[in-house]
C-alpha cells in the first residue's frame, strides 16, 4: 500500500464560475481524498488534497478533461499530512 501525501495545489485558467470546486469535491469523494478547495481573489482556485499520489494525479487529470474548465497552470507543493483529517470541504 502506498503512503498518503498532502499537496497544496493552485489552479489558474478558466477555473471560477464553471463548477470547478463542485467537480473537485465530487472527484475527491470518489477517490477518498480529503482536504479543501476555495476560490481566490485573483481568479485562481487553491486546494489542499490528501490521499495517494496517483489519486491526486487522476483528480487533476479529470478536471482538465471537463469541457467547461480550462486549466492553464497547475502549481503543486508538498505539505505535511494531517492524519486526523476526515472529509473534504468547499470553502
Amino acid at each position: 500500500m502506498s503512503e498518503k501525501v498532502r499537496e497544496y495545489i493552485s489552479f489558474e485558467g478558466r477555473v471560477q464560475g464553471v463548477g470547478f470546486r463542485y467537480r473537485l469535491s465530487h472527484l475527491a469523494g470518489h477517490y477518498g481524498v480529503t482536504g479543501w478547495v476555495r476560490n481566490e481573489y485573483d481568479g485562481s482556485v487553491s486546494a489542499e488534497l490528501q490521499g495517494l499520489s496517483g489519486e491526486i494525479d487522476l483528480i487533476i487529470q479529470s478536471l482538465g478533461q471537463d469541457r467547461y474548465i480550462r486549466i492553464d497552470r497547475v502549481t503543486r507543493k508538498r505539505r505535511e499530512t494531517m492524519p486526523e483529517e476526515r472529509g473534504f470541504r468547499v470553502r
